[in-house]
């Protein structure tokens, strides 16, 4: 079993990182070679704009390329819930804006060709109780009323078809959500903001920022560069340097296996729908297959803020016993890869992308991201050209976590808290 992400291992190594010393004066900086970085970086070199990114490992290093493979329409919440939170018009708005990241990567993936194994595959959400199985309607009927009529109940029966397992009870299935590839997409975004002219710097961490000239400096461990206006693009991996940012954002480990490829058979006879999968539990599962046909199957497994060699192993350990209780027909398929990585948790579980702190910024995507980040990219980087402000978290608080400087003592607690809820409910 390799301790290491199968999106990284399958993937081709990003080609085009800058070489030699991290210096030079730019128009924009981004910090964060991701789906939001890259995606802002490509569409501001296509505005014309110089543009630099600072990377601290390797592009698609982090959540981008540490994901469970979803791309998953419409927002993670409970409708109602974000009606009641933010109001209809907004709660709507929301919505939509998660169709228009998946439209965005669709788009991309025609305008420069990268070969991620982009499908419109349809999610399903599967209630794990028969309680669920109502909250799920009574969701559904809002949703399909007021912002996806691509939509539909199916009962425990209509499951036949779908996903072949005694653990669920029905479900909610979305028909625009789709799935990739992701270090194909993550690496070919890559190369692409490249060839409109960003340039990008791999290993260069940034370690202090400083005000220069109406702009900023930034200094890494391989030089420095200058820049106009900086757009901050790292979620769960984002530094000290930044510790308005840090007080907001709940790293929260995330953790994903990967059978062998299985066997036509075997896919048959658990997923024969082939679609992404999401349980209805607080710490529950999400799975698919990937293009080569292995079970990915991932979830929280530990509420931990530590990914490394050691605490991922931990976990999948725990996400191995939920794929056999879940699909006993399998056996003991063999788990070839295991990897984990950092969620960006905000308090309400939503975005937020704007100002602040003298940066741009888009980051707290709670899980939920790989859909919209490259989108939330495009969005702010034409709102740091003047080009349009189309942001659809603008006008969203977002107050610190009462307590967080950075390193989330507490998640033990919410870990136990949201199990109970589990016991209870």
């Amino acid at each position: 079993m390799k301790l290491l992400p199968y999106w990284h291992d399958s993937a081709p190594a990003f080609a085009s990182a800058a070489p030699g010393e991290v210096r030079g004066s730019y128009d924009v900086a981004v910090i964060g070679a991701g789906f939001t970085g890259l995606g802002a970086a490509r569409r501001l070199a296509m505005e014309g704009r110089s543009v630099v990114v600072l990377e601290a490992e390797t592009v698609g290093f982090g959540a981008s390329g540490r994901n469970g493979g979803h791309l998953n329409n419409g927002i993670a919440h409970s409708f109602l819930h974000a009606c009641e939170a933010f109001g209809p018009q907004k709660a709507a708005a929301l919505w939509r804006a998660y169709d228009a990241g998946i439209e965005t990567i669709e788009r991309i993936v025609a305008e420069e060709g990268i070969d991620c194994a982009f499908r419109r595959s349809g999610k399903l959400k599967l209630a794990s109780k028969p309680a669920h199985y109502e909250s799920l309607a009574r969701n559904f009927e809002a949703v399909h009323r007021s912002v996806d009529p691509d939509t539909a109940m199916l009962t425990r029966a209509d499951l036949a078809g779908e996903v072949v397992s005694e653990s669920f009870h029905g479900g909610m299935l979305q028909r625009r959500s789709a799935m990739m590839h992701m270090g194909r997409f993550v690496v070919g975004l890559g190369e692409a903001a490249a060839r409109r002219g960003a340039v990008i710097y791999e290993r260069a961490p940034v370690t202090e920022r400083r005000s220069a000239g109406g702009g900023w400096e930034l200094v890494t461990p391989r030089g420095r560069v200058r820049a106009g206006k900086v757009l901050l693009a790292t979620g769960a991996y984002t530094t000290g340097a930044f510790p308005w940012f840090r007080r907001r954002i709940v790293p929260v480990g995330s953790f994903v296996v990967a059978t062998r490829p299985l066997t036509e058979a075997e896919i048959a006879a658990t997923v024969p729908g082939d679609r992404t999968y999401v349980t209805s539990l607080n710490v529950g599962n999400y799975f698919r297959l990937a293009p080569d046909r292995r079970l990915i199957w991932g979830g929280r497994a530990r509420f931990s803020a530590r990914s490394d060699q050691s605490s991922d192993a931990q976990s999948g350990a725990i996400l191995k016993a939920s794929l056999r209780a879940t699909f006993p027909q399998l056996g003991d398929v063999a788990v070839d890869y295991c990897w984990g990585g950092l969620v960006d948790m905000t308090r309400d579980r939503f975005p937020r992308a704007g100002e602040a702190d003298g940066v741009h910024f888009a980051m707290g995507y709670s899980g939920h991201g790989a859909q919209i980040a490259t989108h939330m990219g495009e969005i702010i980087a034409d709102l740091m050209t003047g080009r349009a402000n189309r942001n659809p978290l603008a006008d969203l608080p977002w107050p610190a976590v009462p307590g967080h400087f950075g390193r989330p003592w507490f998640l033990p607690l919410v870990g136990a808290y949201y199990k109970a809820l589990d016991l209870i409910h």
